[in-house]
């Protein structure tokens, strides 16, 4: 089994608006809490955890260890982030029983190339992520699928196409479609054609012959 990534934390007895000073401090307030345990107030170093941030996802396991004791495995659940300088205010730690199933939600994430791009097409994604379940241990990161079936604008992905590690149940409606290309967007002006209303280069407008550079001989300004 792979190394957990790992997260030290500390008891906290400052709750309600005096956390700001631990931010201040450079800690991040934490709550952690789970079924059968009761919540616990904690802080982190907001460094260690945004350098953890970058490469856990909801489904990623992470040994916490509290005041120095044993680990236990927990989930990054929600992070409350400040909506001016984007950095975390706050996290929920969920506090997970290994032998009880987890819901979570997981990326979806293609490989390869769709050949329909090739000509002209723009690849999307309407479905980026699902909801999975299974036992802590076999949660995946993330659910890989091949783009080479998009092969015309026509073909789709679906979650019916996804391929699930064993013990993992995929929660989503089959037919929900994940990737597809879209065909590129039909120019209504063609080159050459003169818009509405407007008369063409060379051609004389109603009422006299043109003249080079394309105006009525004895026009005048008004």
């Amino acid at each position: 089994m792979a190394t957990r990534p790992r997260l030290a934390a500390a008891s906290r007895t400052v709750t309600g608006k005096k956390v700001a000073l631990l931010r201040h401090d450079g800690l991040l307030p934490a709550v952690v809490y789970g079924h059968g345990t009761s919540s616990e107030n904690v802080s982190v170093i907001a460094h260690d955890f945004e350098l953890l941030r970058r490469h856990v996802g909801a489904s990623t396991l992470v040994d916490l260890s509290v005041d120095g004791g044993k680990a236990r495995p927990v989930l990054v659940s929600a992070i409350q982030v400040s909506p001016i300088t984007r950095k975390p205010l706050h996290v929920d730690l969920f506090a997970v029983q290994m032998t009880e199933e987890l819901t979570v939600e997981v990326q979806l994430i293609g490989t390869g190339a769709a050949p329909a791009t090739e000509l002209g097409g723009t690849l999307m994604h309407p479905t980026s992520s699902v909801r999975v379940r299974a036992l802590p241990d076999n949660l995946p990161e993330s659910l890989h699928y091949d783009l080479s079936s998009l092969v015309d604008y026509d073909a789709t992905i679906t979650v019916a196409d996804l391929q699930a590690p064993e013990g993992v149940t995929i929660q989503a409606e089959p037919t929900d479609v994940i990737a597809r290309v879209l065909a590129p967007r039909v120019e209504e002006a063609v080159e050459g054609v003169a818009a509405e209303g407007e008369a063409p280069e060379g051609e004389a407008a109603e009422g006299g012959e043109a003249a080079e550079g394309g105006e009525a001989e004895g026009s005048s300004e008004s």
